[in-house]
């Protein structure tokens, strides 16, 4: 049962970060267990994780479809995120070691390289790189709870596939962060990791608030 419901978890997962399953659309148990080759069960296991992780809302007597963000929604996760990830930052600032910052350093390389080309499997590339730069800081700070309460939420700039909604200034503005925030964990500076990390969080909130305003004017039109 627990590898059914992993497979199915996955598959929607998946469908909905990449877009396949967009924001409102039906998630039907019978389609998506013939889908996976599998029961009802482990979907609606499935569906029940995602629910619990913001991906996924099931109505009473209507069945489960795709969480569709509001501007409040947003608003909420950000500021919260930009807390929790400034926190990690700090932390993580007196406790990273020389190996895990030169990798940052190299990440930050290789999310610019992939940057500069601009097709779509690249900007896949640079969120791959983005992730494990933020899951190294994350690691750095020690912090088991925090890691915890970061899962929550981290899921919005994934399914709203936050890179192809940058402009080149907010690539731009997005990698000089990365690099500030490479020169304060060297450094040990705490405060310094901080700031860098809320500016770099708050930043990208504004991005996708943009981007969900023209979602919604396109729809309305």
């Amino acid at each position: 049962m627990a590898r059914a419901v992993d497979r199915v978890y996955a598959h929607i997962r998946d469908s909905i970060v990449s877009g396949t399953y967009a924001p409102g659309a039906r998630l039907g148990e019978v389609e998506i267990a013939e889908l996976t080759e599998t029961s009802r069960t482990p979907v609606r296991e499935a569906l029940r994780q995602l629910e619990m992780e913001g991906l996924v809302e099931v109505l009473p007597h209507r069945g489960a479809r795709v969480y569709r963000w509001t501007a409040d929604d947003l608003e909420e996760i950000y500021d919260l995120r930009m807390t929790l990830e400034a926190m990690a930052a700090a932390r993580a600032a007196s406790r990273i070691g020389e190996k895990d910052v030169d990798r940052l350093a190299e990440l930050c390389d290789l999310m610019e390289t992939a940057a500069g080309d601009g097709a779509d499997q690249r900007l896949d590339l640079m969120a791959q790189l983005n992730d494990e730069f933020h899951a190294i800081v994350r690691t750095a700070a020690a912090s088991t709870r925090l890691i915890s309460m970061l899962g929550a939420v981290i899921q919005l700039p994934l399914v709203m596939r936050t890179f192809h909604r940058y402009a080149p200034v907010d690539l731009a503005r997005s990698h000089a962060h990365h690099r500030d925030l490479v020169a304060a964990l060297r450094a040990g500076d705490e405060t310094w990791a901080d700031s860098v990390m809320r500016a770099h969080v708050r930043a990208a909130k504004h991005v996708l608030l943009q981007a969900l305003t023209t979602d919604q004017t396109k729809e309305s039109s």
